[in-house]
């Protein structure tokens, strides 16, 4: 199976907020021109592919206005219709006006948002004001007939009020999705937020068990993910995919980069889309050879780990941030998804073969089974649960 194509467009790296594990810009940074998504268009439209995702990120995208994606997204549709493109949009919702809600509804662009959590906690790991600004938002986007759901960040501060937290997003009837705050190679103090691997490993067991105790009333995205990995052996969201040659991020200047979060820096730019490179030229410039030595990394490294196929090293990202920019290990979350992965097989194994024996009837025919105890759901039934959507 081939990973899907996701193009993430950077429309600005400016960011009105200014939260405190981020490192993204001021506000008043460059911003994208239409004649850029044109270029875009242009470029794609010999890339042998039948289907994309572009995926509207920043920065803060919202801040290219209303004309920009009345604009860009009827070129990306109708230019490139042969792509089937999908879209999807990262923003903080700060700037989301009537006119934009409008825009994004009439191609229904799904939206996630970020809250950390209750009002108090949010603040104070993404400057006052954050969350009422946001939700605010969050209103007019739903009053115009957008999807939106929220990832919550977890640090090192806020891990300490994970029961908190999840209580919000259960009590709100909110999607969670969770994303573990990173060290960032851009930071002069990378892991002052950074949530620690070992960590970030027991966060996800507790949240499986809140998935499985609220099944049905809160819906857990990463713990559907994680499960579907096992279930499938095949990793489901760019954190467990080899995402080379498959991902890559245009800044506000055309420039292609391999991820959204190298966006900014030079030496991580593998092209530009007014000069039409192919997939392969990308790959073989010096940062497309970075993310392929990554690949072949991880061949060697993980060899011997039962969860290489689903897993695949983790993030190159996060695999560089600490050295920083060279390959010298895995991603140092290693530790929590061997924990999270290791539960969810020993689990699904417990539970395949815990199943009680039916009872022999005369004439060694099978009987009607009695009745078993009523226990919670367990992961078979999450995995179930989720094929069936």
């Amino acid at each position: 199976m081939k990973n899907p194509f996701h193009v993430m467009i950077i429309p600005t790296l400016g960011c009105p907020s200014k939260c405190k594990y981020c490192w993204s810009s001021e506000e008043g940074s460059p911003i994208m021109s239409v004649e850029t998504v044109h270029e875009i268009v242009v470029w794609l439209q010999d890339i042998p592919r039948d289907r994309v995702t572009f995926t509207f990120h920043g920065g803060e995208p919202l801040l290219a206005g209303a004309d920009f994606y009345r604009q860009a997204l009827p070129l990306l549709a109708d230019g490139l219709a042969q792509m089937h493109p999908e879209f999807a949009m990262q923003t903080n919702l700060w700037r989301m006006t009537p006119e934009i809600a409008d825009a994004l509804a009439a191609y229904r662009v799904p939206i996630g948002s970020s809250i950390d959590g209750p009002e108090a906690i949010t603040d104070s790991q993404r400057g006052d004001g954050y969350y009422q600004k946001t939700m605010k938002g969050y209103g007019i986007a739903k009053a115009h007939g957008l999807d939106v759901r929220f990832i919550c960040t977890f640090t090192n501060k806020s891990v300490k009020n994970k029961e908190e937290i999840f209580q919000f997003f259960l009590d709100k009837g909110f999607t969670l999705k969770l994303h573990p705050a990173l060290p960032s190679i851009r930071s002069e103090n990378p892991k002052e937020w950074a949530l620690e691997p070992s960590e970030y490993g027991e966060l996800l067991v507790y949240l499986l068990d809140q998935a499985l105790d609220h099944m049905g009333e809160i819906e857990v995205m990463n713990i559907n993910d994680l499960c579907r990995c096992v279930f499938v052996r095949r990793g489901s969201v760019c954190t467990y995919v080899d995402c080379m040659g498959s991902t890559f991020a245009i800044g506000p200047d055309g420039s292609i980069y391999p991820c959204y979060r190298f966006v900014g820096m030079p030496e991580y730019v593998m092209g530009n889309v007014a000069d039409r490179p192919s997939l392969e030229t990308l790959m073989e410039s010096p940062a497309g050879k970075l993310m392929l030595a990554f690949k072949d990394y991880v061949d060697t490294a993980c060899a011997e780990c039962k969860h290489i196929k689903y897993c695949r090293g983790g993030c190159p990202y996060n695999a560089m941030a600490p050295t920083p920019g060279r390959i010298e290990g895995v991603d140092p979350h290693c530790t929590a998804y061997t924990r999270i992965f290791d539960e969810i097989g020993d689990r699904l194994n417990r539970e395949m073969f815990a199943a009680p024996p039916m009872e022999m009837g005369g004439f060694g025919m099978p009987s009607v089974q009695k009745p078993a105890k009523k226990e919670k759901p367990g992961v078979m039934t999450l995995m179930r649960r989720n094929a069936m959507r």
